[in-house]
């Protein structure tokens, strides 16, 4: 159902591209928007290593929400910082690409829970966190994505 990677060579090891979705702080999430028209946004992210689900949180109404509501197949590109070889210019970029479906996370006690664990992703201050759940939780959106297939790859940018 996926297309299989042209230059097998770059492809980066299942244990690598879990690294990446962990480590780096945010990525594109594309849907399928108005008109068909694709429409890709940057988002904060949380990667659950115990359930292989990646979680977003958003506020409840929008160009995004929507999108979901009408087709919940999506993907997600998260690429990291690069480096450059000595005595090269290019840069040599690390990108995971994640195809699947996205779930609307109904319980609110849930959605605060990975709320919380998504924060502690951005900073250990727990007073912070714990007012801002206080302050905004009830109107948050928690949604998870459940990753149908995970590629990644080494590009060298030239």
């Amino acid at each position: 159902m996926f297309r299989e990677m042209m230059r097998k060579n770059q492809a980066l090891s299942n244990e690598e591209c879990i690294r990446i979705l962990k480590s780096e702080m945010r990525g594109v999430l594309s849907v399928i928007g108005d008109d068909g028209y694709p429409y890709g946004m940057p988002m904060d992210h949380w990667y659950d290593e115990a359930s292989g689900k990646i979680y977003f949180h958003s506020c409840k109404v929008g160009h995004k929400i929507d999108a979901i509501k009408n087709c919940n197949k999506v993907s997600f590109c998260v690429y990291d910082k690069g480096y450059v070889e000595d005595g090269e210019w290019a840069l040599n970029i690390k990108s995971v690409i994640v195809f699947g479906k996205v779930n609307i996370i109904d319980n609110i006690d849930t959605a605060i829970e990975i709320s919380r664990r998504l924060s502690y992703k951005y900073t250990s201050d727990s007073d912070y966190i714990e007012e801002e759940i206080r302050r905004a939780g009830s109107r948050v959106l928690v949604f998870e994505l459940v990753p149908e297939h995970i590629s990644g790859k080494l590009v060298k940018e030239a």
